[in-house]
């Protein structure tokens, strides 16, 4: 019974892992069979996306107007900062597309980089700000972090940095002695 659980699983997992390829391959080859229908196509990429750490070229109608981030600064170096020091920075970005530019997730690369980003749309024109914010605690030396951003442009991810050399708490007088 438990093999034949594990071997349904497994094909089960092929046939996940083949139509993600499969899809994959159509939007890279502009062959997808749901091109035809904007939304489906839209879907498609997304779904693609979604399953798989590698990029894919997609082909984009030139005639579709489309939102895109325009940041002031996307590097942001906090300089030499005390360890227990919250530091924090605001990244401020002007949509200088053509849609409403929606961040559906702004993610740090650990723990102690935590990123907040407006949840609604920012039309063209109009600007926004990814607020940063940089725990340094337990984390003395040279720090690089980055914040992704995942939105509705193209292409769909964005990556800001922040640096900082964070000088070590000073250690107690009885660490010292022992």
């Amino acid at each position: 019974m438990t093999r034949r659980l594990l071997f349904s699983g497994m094909i089960g997992l092929a046939m996940i892992s083949s139509s993600c390829d499969n899809a994959a391959s159509k939007i890279r080859n502009g062959a997808d069979d749901s091109a035809s229908s904007p939304a489906n196509s839209s879907n498609s990429v997304n779904a693609a996306n979604q399953n798989s750490n590698q990029e894919i070229s997609v082909n984009v109608d030139p005639n579709a107007k489309l939102p895109e981030f325009k940041f002031e600064k996307e590097n942001h170096d906090f300089g030499t900062i005390e360890e227990g020091t919250l530091a924090k920075y605001d990244f401020e970005f002007t949509n200088t597309g053509e849609a409403p530019l929606i961040i559906s997730n702004a993610s740090g690369s650990c723990g102690c980089t935590v990123p907040q980003w407006p949840r609604e749309p920012i039309a063209p024109g109009e600007t926004g700000i990814i607020h940063v914010e940089f725990n340094s605690n337990g984390r003395p030396g040279n720090q690089a972090k980055t914040v992704t951003l995942n939105a509705n442009t193209v292409p769909n991810k964005k990556i800001l940095r922040i640096n900082a050399m964070v000088n070590p708490k000073p250690k107690q007088a009885e660490e010292q002695q022992g």
